[in-house]
């Protein structure tokens, strides 16, 4: 990060940031653009979070602990009669370590069935998922030919782009028409097309930096990113619940980390202040730069970040900030500018943006937006860009075509109903998640909505009774979370009706009366006057 100031321990905290002024004018690069946007109402923190009880927790241990004993007992028998195959020929290391074979084999694939499940249809509000059986308890599986009608509620498709939207899919099939299907290069080689170009300008404009680069995989962007702006003199401070990229790309970086509690920000404020003090370990030479890490919607937990308190902190303590927006970009604020229009919060007060098309743009591949002298340098340097193909024009063209209806460049008001959709979505299925007394984490404007089934009995339980009533979801577990905190997330999209919201909470309810998941019983009933008026 060119041009960034190592932190000072006596540096005076700077104002409060600007609040973004809907019909000011808005300075990017040199373009400047005065078009009145719509008034982002005052961001909501409400999380309804819950402590886990102790006697759930004792039978989700007690669960593990009995999958285990018998799991073991089975490895026992497995030393005196192994299946022909299965044992590791004389003078060979073993191609997994002893516990993660273990795993894969005693309890993932138990219910390896939950999962990568295959479909045949778009990801819109209604999948064509294709039966499957095993004959081999979870070993293998065979296609029945049938296909399970089922409402979507795993995609991240939040404002149904990834459906068939005329205007959007005959652009794209031009691009390929005129580009191709691939790149065949990376953009450091042989340049890249013009619609690359133009969506890393138009993608800065919308999240109000000066220039963008644009990377061919969302994951790869944090973790061929990272590397670029970071060294072995950087300080990251990174959220407990950042996503796998992020500390991926931290440690591929080589720099130092220190892990803060989960949104806790007076915790991250000791952490700052204990580092800038004591310095870098051994020497205790000043930090070249600090930087704060985070994310602007967490994926497994449907949280929304304090923004506006994070940039206080980075003012106060002259650091740096990267959001990665990979879940917030296009499905909140007012005009889905991601959580910097959510949270009052100028884009200028945020140093790098990050975030994905994968998502709210129905498409594939990330970008990093910052100022052009930070994305010039990892233009040249980061290793999407030196070692990848640049993103495939129909790829470029599904995204650029996206963000110009959501900013009504197409002639029409598509994307600011679909944005006002998906807010009403969010909102009336999580609240009605809440009203059946189940245990919901997350703010009402998150299209993200983990509902905690806690027992690992019950991950496989939910998911097997919700498909067999035409409802597909996805359900987490184990490492993805603590041992303790296994649950379904739901993801909404603009394209849900109410009446598929309304079938879906049907069934949910009549799972979770069978496998018994309403462990918020005081909650029952606590918003059916609300749930009315939506």
């Amino acid at each position: 990060m060119a041009g960034s100031r190592s932190p000072s321990p006596g540096r005076k905290s700077s104002p409060a940031s600007p609040k973004i002024t809907p019909a000011s004018p808005k300075v990017v690069g040199t373009a400047i653009t005065t078009k009145p946007r719509p008034v982002q109402p005052p961001p909501c923190f409400d999380e309804f979070e819950h402590d886990i009880p102790v006697i759930t927790q004792f039978f989700t241990y007690l669960s593990y602990a009995i999958i285990m004993l018998f799991g073991y007992t089975r490895e026992f028998f497995r030393v005196f009669f192994p299946k022909a195959g299965r044992k590791t020929p004389d003078g060979y290391a073993p191609l997994v370590r002893d516990y993660d074979d273990f795993f894969q084999r005693r309890l993932y694939r138990r219910i390896r069935d939950c999962w990568n499940r295959p479909i045949d249809s778009r990801p819109s509000r209604i999948i064509g998922v294709m039966e499957r059986v095993s004959h081999d308890y979870n070993a293998t599986f065979e296609l029945t030919g049938r296909i399970i009608p089922s409402i979507n509620l795993g995609s991240y498709n939040y404002l149904g782009f990834a459906e068939d939207t005329p205007s959007i899919t005959s652009s794209v099939l031009e691009s390929i028409d005129q580009f191709g299907v691939a790149s065949c290069s990376a953009a450091l080689e042989a340049g890249q097309h013009s619609v690359l170009t133009e969506l890393e300008a138009d993608i800065a404009d919308f999240v109000g930096k000066e220039d963008a680069v644009v990377c061919g995989m969302g994951f790869a962007t944090n973790f061929g990113g990272l590397p670029a702006l970071f060294c072995k003199d950087t300080l990251v401070l990174s959220d407990s619940l950042n996503h796998a990229s992020l500390v991926a790309g931290v440690r591929q970086s080589g720099c130092k980390v220190r892990v803060y509690p989960h949104n806790n920000m007076q915790a991250l404020e000791r952490i700052l202040r204990r580092e800038i003090a004591y310095g870098q370990p051994r020497t205790h030479k000043r930090y070249k730069r600090v930087v704060l890490l985070v994310e602007g919607i967490y994926s497994m937990e449907g949280i929304i970040i304090d923004l506006a308190a994070i940039v206080a902190l980075k003012k106060k303590y002259n650091a740096l900030l990267y959001v990665d927006e990979a879940h917030s970009i296009g499905a909140i604020g007012v005009s889905a500018r991601g959580v910097c229009e959510y949270c009052c919060v100028n884009p200028q007060d945020v140093d790098v943006l990050m975030g994905t098309f994968t998502k709210s743009f129905g498409s594939i591949g990330g970008y990093i937006a910052a100022d052009k002298s930070i994305i010039d340098y990892v233009r040249g340097t980061a290793s999407f860009s030196v070692m990848s193909d640049s993103l495939a024009a129909p790829c470029a063209q599904q995204a650029l075509a996206t963000l110009k209806v959501l900013r009504g460049e197409d002639g029409t008001d598509l994307g600011a109903r679909r944005i006002q959709q998906l807010a009403w979505n969010s909102k009336f299925f999580r609240r009605g998640l809440i009203n059946l007394g189940l245990t919901v984490f997350g703010n009402d404007a998150s299209p993200v909505i983990p509902v905690m089934l806690y027992n690992p009995g019950k991950i496989a339980s939910f998911s097997r009774k919700c498909l067999e009533r035409n409802l597909a979801v996805v359900v987490v577990g184990y490492p993805a979370t603590s041992l303790v905190e296994s649950r379904a997330r739901f993801c909404v999209s603009a394209c849900h009706t109410r009446e598929d919201l309304e079938q879906a909470l049907r069934v949910i309810k009549e799972v979770a009366e069978e496998i018994h998941i309403t462990y918020q019983p005081e909650n029952i009933g606590k918003f059916d006057s609300v749930l009315s008026s939506l």
